[in-house]
């Protein structure tokens, strides 16, 4: 009877695992499906699945229930599986989509360590990338996170255990005609497939991607050669993983299907749920009544109403010409803006300078928090090609960049609305008695994040982008106190390989370089002068230019580092709790980048390196530097700007080419 037992219990054992190996589903919408679901997903009436919504920093996945066999044993190999799923991204604001979402197999269900952001609710900063994770996903990403490498904004991937991509792609399907690809846009709104196949004996994973009206393309999107045996492990969850930042997107799933051994069924594109409707509902027309009493009383409505829409339209009267049109996306209406701040009352204002005033606001549509900065303009001329860089600025996608989100023209002033900061500028951290408390650890990370933007500015985005006013009280610290350099008011813009063109100086006394303030001529380099500037500033917590004191931060710093006591340039309120080697790599860093000599500034991405600890900074003698016997600051062609600080570097620097040389070297 005993044995009788044991081999019911293996027959049944075997049929249940063979049952999981031979695993088939179809989902032609998920009215009446069981989804595991955590996080913002949900089923909508109308059986799609909806993994996310406007609610923002969150994290949302929804799984198959039941975990699914992919190997016969721990050492096993992988089975061949096959899966293909419709889903359709419409963004909440056209031009701008929040974060994608994957398709992931996964060891457990929910993820519950995971992040949302650029995270995509998959993994968090401490596990990303390591080989414990055991996860396989296929990423539909439209941010550009430089941190993973991505392509670019709009991308599909293979990601293996982290979310740098093992294979990577802009979306898009070769033709069955010709073999041309037709490239995608994933935040279209519109629906697209998307197959992914592994094939357990060639070891290759193959993901396609089309819309849904075009048949499946022969030619895969991208190819993997990859034996996931060691990857997966017997046991596995399958499913959707997705998160939203500081933008949101609706991301929905309209169908899915899946088989273990062999290819998925095709989805009927036809039983497949609609789509939410996008766009405004049509308004039904007004019914004309004749009765003359009637008539009165609309007449005596309507001149009270013109009386009353004269008064608000002059109240809320915008510069719009026709030009603007192709803007709209990014021009907001000054009536939400001044909704948004209460009527810019001072209760809302977060600072002002010498650019305008800067109010705190939270739009009434999307409930979103904006910083909306006033800006005085006189003249229209130009005003075409500046509204045309603020709109090119507003695609910028990177974490430590202020997202510049529009523009608003009324009368004699442009508002320029930010996504707002909840820690304020970086300025009160330094300079507010008694300060805030902000340790080195925390500076240090603002400044490498400050200067990982840059790069981003100067080199990795489509054009060259000049900030123009580099300094602390434009660094704003986010929720979490990283960096992000905003205020891209007096930013310019010029395409890779071509030269700026020279326009009239602007920026903040002490942050501005020399050959700046003689040519008006603003570049990279002029932004890595102020760079320099606003590293000392960080490090010493002393202001580049103390009038009241006669002391050039510059020079103090300088002469700090040839009487060998370099660290004694530091802020007094770190006390005893910093990193020495830290610190002198950042006054060191400072003093390099304020050289008046264009030519021996390292360029961001060496300063990035040298941050990064990637390549040593060069070693460079102060003695050296002081041969000549003059002060730090040099003043020739500066007199004009009321004797503001360049570098006298070039003087002392001149003893020794081969520091020059070193500065130049290594990639830049």
């Amino acid at each position: 009877m005993f044995f009788r037992i044991v081999f019911l219990v293996r027959v049944l054992v075997s049929l249940a695992i063979a049952v999981s190996q031979d695993l088939n589903f179809t989902f032609s919408g998920f009215r009446s499906t069981n989804l595991s679901l955590d996080g913002l997903a949900e089923l909508t009436s109308n059986g799609l699945l909806r993994l996310t919504n406007v609610t923002y920093h969150r994290t949302s996945h929804a799984f198959y229930p039941n975990p699914v066999t992919f190997k016969n044993s721990i050492n096993g190999t992988a089975f061949a599986f096959s899966t293909t799923f419709v889903f359709a991204i419409i963004p909440e604001y056209p031009t701008l989509g929040g974060h994608g979402f994957a398709f992931v197999i996964a060891p457990t269900r929910g993820l519950p360590t995971a992040l949302p952001n650029q995270y995509l609710g998959l993994f968090n900063e401490s596990n990303n990338g390591k080989q414990t994770n055991h996860v396989v996903a296929v990423e539909l990403d439209t941010i550009y996170n430089s941190e993973f490498d991505d392509v670019k904004d709009n991308h599909v991937g293979i990601d293996i255990n982290g979310l740098k991509s093992e294979r990577s792609a802009a979306p898009g399907y070769y033709s069955q005609l010709n073999g041309k690809l037709t490239n995608l846009t994933l935040i279209s709104g519109h629906p697209m497939q998307v197959w992914m196949e592994y094939d357990g004996i060639e070891k290759q994973i193959n993901v396609t991607i089309a819309p849904i009206d075009v048949d499946k393309p022969s030619r895969p999107l991208l190819t993997l050669s990859r034996d996931l045996s060691p990857i997966l492990n017997s046991s596995m969850y399958i499913g959707f993983s997705s998160s939203t930042g500081s933008f949101s997107a609706s991301q929905y799933v309209l169908g899915w299907s899946f088989k273990m051994n062999g290819l998925a069924e095709a989805l009927n594109i036809s039983r497949l749920p609609k789509l939410p409707r996008v766009g405004p509902k049509k308004t039904s027309k007004f019914l004309t009544i004749g009765l003359p009493v009637l008539c009165l009383s609309l007449v005596l409505v309507a001149v009270s109403s013109i009386s009353y829409a004269i008064r608000r339209t002059r109240k809320f009267a915008e510069v719009l010409e026709d030009w603007e049109h192709d803007y709209g996306p990014h021009r907001f209406k000054f009536k939400d803006l001044y909704t948004a701040t209460k009527g810019f009352r001072d209760e809302e204002l977060l600072g002002s300078g010498g650019f305008g005033r800067v109010y705190k606001g939270v739009l009434p549509s999307s409930k979103i928090q904006i910083a909306v900065k006033r800006v005085s303009h006189e003249s229209r001329q130009g005003m075409r090609e500046f509204v045309a860089e603020i709109v090119s600025i507003g695609r910028l996608r990177h974490r430590n960049l202020v997202p510049l989100l529009g523009y608003c023209r009324r009368k004699g002033e442009l508002l320029l609305v930010y996504d707002y900061m909840p820690n304020g500028s970086l300025n009160k951290y330094l300079y507010d008695q008694p300060p805030v408390a902000l340790n080195w650890s925390q500076r240090f990370r603002v400044i490498k994040g400050v200067a990982s933007g840059l790069f981003y500015l100067h080199e990795e985005w489509e054009q060259v982008v000049i900030h123009r006013d580099v300094k602390a009280s434009n660094v704003l610290l986010d929720g979490e106190l990283n960096g992000r350099l905003g205020d891209f008011g007096l930013a310019r813009l010029y395409d890779h390989g071509t030269d700026p063109q020279t326009t009239h100086v602007v920026g903040t006394l002490g942050y501005l370089a020399p050959e700046h303030a003689r040519t008006g001529k603003a570049t990279t380099s002029t932004d890595v002068f102020a760079f320099g500037a606003f590293l000392l500033e960080v490090a010493s917590g002393r202001r580049p230019i103390q009038p009241t004191e006669d002391i050039i931060l510059v020079d103090w710093v300088f002469s700090r580092w040839l009487g060998g006591e370099i660290l004694e340039a530091r802020d007094p309120n770190l006390g005893t709790e910093y990193i020495a080697e830290e610190m002198e790599l950042v006054l060191k860093l400072g003093l390099m980048c304020s050289h008046s000599e264009p030519a021996a500034r390292p360029s961001m991405r060496q300063v990035v390196q040298f941050l990064e600890g990637n390549v040593p900074l060069p070693e460079i003698s102060p003695l050296l530097l002081s041969a000549s016997g003059q002060k730090f600051s040099h003043r020739e062609g500066f007199d004009e700007f009321a004797n503001s600080y360049p570098s006298s570097m070039d003087k002392a620097f001149a003893h020794s080419s081969s520091v020059a040389e070193s500065l130049l070297s290594g990639g830049r």
